[in-house]
């Protein structure tokens, strides 16, 4: 069943709305992520380009890698979303941004190898070592 699910930034100049089914949700634990959003961790989900469009304002676009877009409010600075020439089709928004992020629960854990020394966790998700998700439909 499609559903559109909505989020934004802060200060609710940016937002956006997506179709679901999303293809995963995943807690991420790799350095890029967590600089970005300030955070031990992050949980993003996979959105296929077709599912998806901005509604508010355009977000600001920093180009954090090769391969790597990273989206912001440039008003409040929430970070929304990123995307890799690695996964492509896809946009990656962070759960934290949606209006009802209790629906995204995460389906596993990426970059598990670089997890906080200090951050214990406990949940039974596949823990997989680097950024490549892969999950069946």
């Amino acid at each position: 069943m499609t559903e559109t699910c909505h989020g934004r930034c802060f200060c609710k100049a940016v937002s956006f709305e997506i179709l679901t089914p999303i293809r995963w949700s995943v807690t991420c634990h790799c350095e890029s992520c967590r600089r970005q959003c300030s955070a031990p961790m992050t949980t993003y989900i996979g959105v296929p380009d077709t599912q998806w469009k901005w509604t508010g304002a355009a977000p600001k676009v920093y180009r954090s890698s090769p391969g790597v877009e990273r989206t912001f409010c440039e008003n409040c600075g929430t970070p929304l979303s990123f995307r890799s020439e690695n996964m492509t089709g896809l946009m990656h928004f962070y759960v934290a941004a949606m209006e009802e992020p209790e629906r995204f629960e995460p389906q596993l854990h990426v970059a598990y190898e670089e997890k906080l020394s200090w951050l214990n966790i406990s949940d039974d998700l596949p823990k997989r070592e680097g950024p490549k998700v892969v999950i069946s439909d």
